[in-house]
């Protein structure tokens, strides 16, 4: 095993030692079968070529739409494939840890390098999990203003891949299903993962939507397992999907009489208090609820190796430093990491000037950067992304 010095630091051994040490924490979306490779997008973007960007082809389908009659004095008129281009694009990430040699002093029997590796590998995880949150959050934001093929391209994957089931409580028993539908049509089946939070787990839960998976122990008997499905689909279950709080609103009551059960309202200092016992009296200034307080809870559903977030190493991916005179000595472990974003779907990165070296988080977020595959004058058709969101509810 090396020691945490820069002398015998062995970089190799070191990166083999944190990809083995166990990872508690959840980041489910990053660790799930969601997540896959591109070969081709790998062979762009290769370490050792320095791109950010890459464009491969993505090849269009022959339509048997154009089949033609044969008849025996007609000439067959051929038609030809459209070759679509999709970009992936590298996001490169950094960053370094210090430990004061003195530490090691006062703390006897301390192994320093068990640590930073554990923390490391939890570190990678969410770095991986961040990216990825803000992919999603990317294709979900492309521009849906004006008539071009590009922008009603994007209209419609926003509008047919979301299910906003936000007018009842929770989650109800066919919304996954319908959600699924409603995004691909008879391609529904390429949809294997929900990840969900928490919350709307917990609510399927209470309804009995959840079928949870079971083994056979040595002794025959069937066991079950923590793992579930819904709806056939794998259930992942991961507190980092987006959630959106909405406050409370209220409106000047309209009501001439109290209604006896109703909650009403007066305005102090800008804050709603509710009156313990209405009087018809002072009904003109009282207040009621317009919409309650409720929190929306995204769910993901997608297809296996549906997103692409293909880890590409650096060159230097670990180094040590010693400063022997500062702070009576200290090593810093410094760390760098590269990863190939994009989909395995006609989903593609576009290139402009904001993305120069690496896509930051930022750049992955914005939907400028994103657009379903299209040549400019037709786009492949959004039933072939297996992703959707169903956004549900649950009371503050």
């Amino acid at each position: 095993m090396p020691q945490f010095n820069s002398k015998e630091f062995n970089p190799q051994a070191f990166g083999l030692y944190v990809d083995r040490v166990p990872n508690t924490k959840k980041n489910a979306l990053a660790k799930s079968r969601a997540i896959g490779t591109n070969r081709q997008a790998r062979h762009a973007l290769s370490n050792q070529s320095g791109q950010v960007y890459g464009v491969i082809p993505y090849y269009g389908l022959i339509d048997p739409k154009t089949s033609q009659n044969n008849t025996g004095g007609a000439d067959i008129q051929a038609t030809t494939t459209t070759t679509y281009k999709q970009g992936f694009v590298v996001a490169r990430r950094m960053d370094g840890f210090t430990e004061v040699s003195f530490a090691d002093s006062i703390v006897p029997g301390a192994n320093f390098m068990d640590n930073v590796a554990q923390q490391i590998s939890e570190y990678k995880t969410g770095v991986k999990q961040n990216i990825l949150l803000s992919m999603l959050k990317g294709i979900y934001s492309m521009s849906t203003t004006g008539s071009t093929v590009k922008a009603k391209a994007a209209k419609e994957f926003i509008n047919k891949h979301t299910t906003d089931i936000t007018d009842a409580f929770g989650v109800t028993p066919e919304a996954a299903n319908k959600a699924i539908q409603k995004a691909c049509g008879d391609n529904k089946s390429t949809f294997k993962i929900a990840i969900m939070d928490s919350t709307v787990a917990t609510d399927l839960e209470n309804q009995k939507l959840l079928k949870f998976l079971t083994q056979t122990d040595a002794n025959g008997i069937e066991v079950p397992l923590t793992l579930a499905t819904w709806n056939g689909r794998l259930v992942i279950i991961d507190d980092d999907m987006p959630t959106e709080v909405v406050e409370t609103t209220y409106k000047k009551t309209a009501d001439q009489e109290i209604v006896v059960g109703k909650r009403y309202f007066i305005l102090e200092d800008e804050e709603y208090i509710e009156v313990a016992t209405p009087v018809v009296e002072d009904i003109g200034d009282y207040y009621e609820i317009d919409v309650e307080g409720h929190t929306k809870h995204t769910t993901y559903l997608v297809g296996e190796n549906v997103i692409v977030l293909d880890d590409i190493g650096d060159a230097h991916p670990y180094e040590m430093y010693r400063d022997p005179k500062k702070n009576g000595g200290e090593d810093t472990l410094y760390i760098r990491d590269g990863y190939i974003c994009g989909f395995n779907a006609p989903i593609s990165f576009v290139a402009n000037n904001s993305v120069t070296t690496s896509a930051s988080n930022a750049d992955l977020e914005n939907g400028a950067n994103w657009e379903v595959v299209n040549d400019g004058r037709t786009a492949v058709s959004t039933k072939a992304i297996a992703i959707a969101r169903l956004i549900s509810k649950s009371l503050n």
